[in-house]
């Protein structure tokens, strides 16, 4: 992909930002028709059922996974030069991070990438949230709890000065990579037609997935040919969220994929949502839920930066090239969510005596 014209006529940071916001409208649009969600999964899984939200979700990660393998096989990227792999990896921040994380977006009813795409379509709850969200993302990572995220980080970090590839590290061959997310994609598949869903909901969950090939894509390239050295990333809401944050709080802000990306997302979502006619103002519904939601974001804030990302970023993202970090840390967040889930049932349980609590 010959991308030289491109950067001669509007410059690196400007292509960079462009290339953000380009993954950032794809994914946008899928997640909000597909209703993508990690939560959503988590506590369908918690409470013992394999239904279309698990199928939603396994189809757009299987469908990163066989892209992002089919692109490092053809030779449009390599999964070592990005730069989740090209690092340490914290274990520690992982599990700690991936157990705060889970935890928070059950409470927030919402990982950070799926508040965003709901902050598009109206949800003020979400808008609130996804700020409280940046703003611990951000303090955790130059703020009052840098240090208390340095100090769990650095517990335990990989060997070598570098993260680990799980193929690797397993010694199996390239090609298992795509093989692998072909079975998960074949899963997925077969859960989707259990549950009935639609064709249109598996077309977009897909594209979730196909965001994140799209963007390791376009940053391997741009990397290969800017003057300037370009980070190899894709799609996440930790980082970017906090960077998008001070993008507008800063006077010399700073062009980058990031930038493009978070905005993207939005936009995609407010597009797709006005044309299914979904836009609609929603609130708390009270105090409680209020409080749950803050600390929830919080959580998630503080989680993604430990953890190295999202349920997006580390959870799909990292998943897709194999980063074992990543891998782990959507494993906690799993469990963390999980045991939320169960917790958040047993107290309503108690407050309402007549309450099953699904099994």
């Amino acid at each position: 992909m010959d991308i030289v014209p491109l950067l001669d006529r509007i410059g690196e940071p400007q292509a960079a930002a462009l290339f953000g916001l380009i993954t950032g409208l794809i994914f946008g649009i899928a997640a909000q028709r597909s209703s993508f969600c990690l939560r959503a999964s988590v506590v369908e899984f918690a409470h013992g059922r394999l239904g279309s939200r698990m199928a939603v979700w396994l189809l757009a990660f299987s469908t990163a996974v066989v892209w992002t393998q089919m692109a490092e096989l053809s030779g449009m990227m390599r999964a070592e030069d990005a730069r989740m792999m090209a690092v340490p990896g914290s274990i520690s921040g992982a599990v700690v991070g991936g157990l705060l994380f889970g935890a928070g977006m059950v409470m927030a009813r919402g990982c950070s990438g799926r508040l965003l795409v709901l902050a598009a379509t109206g949800n003020m709850r979400s808008v609130v949230s996804g700020l409280v969200f940046a703003v611990v993302a951000q303090m955790a990572l130059q703020g009052w709890l840098a240090p208390v995220r340095n100090w769990i980080a650095g517990l335990w970090i990989t060997p070598g000065g570098t993260n680990f590839n799980l193929l690797t590290s397993l010694h199996l061959p390239q090609q298992s990579g795509f093989v692998i997310g072909l079975a998960f994609a074949l899963a997925a598949l077969w859960l989707a037609r259990k549950n009935r869903v639609s064709l249109r909901v598996l077309f977009t969950a897909s594209g979730v997935g196909f965001a994140v090939a799209a963007g390791w894509v376009l940053t391997y390239s741009l990397s290969q040919v800017a003057f300037d050295p370009v980070q190899v990333e894709s799609a996440t809401f930790t980082g970017p969220s906090a960077n998008t944050l001070m993008f507008f709080l800063t006077s010399s802000p700073v062009l980058e994929f990031d930038i493009g990306l978070v905005p993207g997302v939005f936009l995609g979502a407010f597009l797709s949502a006005a044309w299914g006619r979904e836009l609609k103002l929603q609130g708390f519904e009270g105090a409680g839920s209020m409080s749950r939601a803050l600390i929830g974001a919080a959580f998630m804030g503080m989680g993604g930066m430990l953890a190295g990302g999202c349920a997006i970023g580390a959870g799909v993202t990292g998943g897709s090239i194999f980063v074992g970090t990543a891998w782990l840390a959507l494993f906690c967040m799993w469990i963390g969510g999980m045991a939320t889930s169960w917790l958040l049932d047993q107290r309503g349980a108690v407050a309402q005596p007549g309450l099953h609590v699904p099994h």
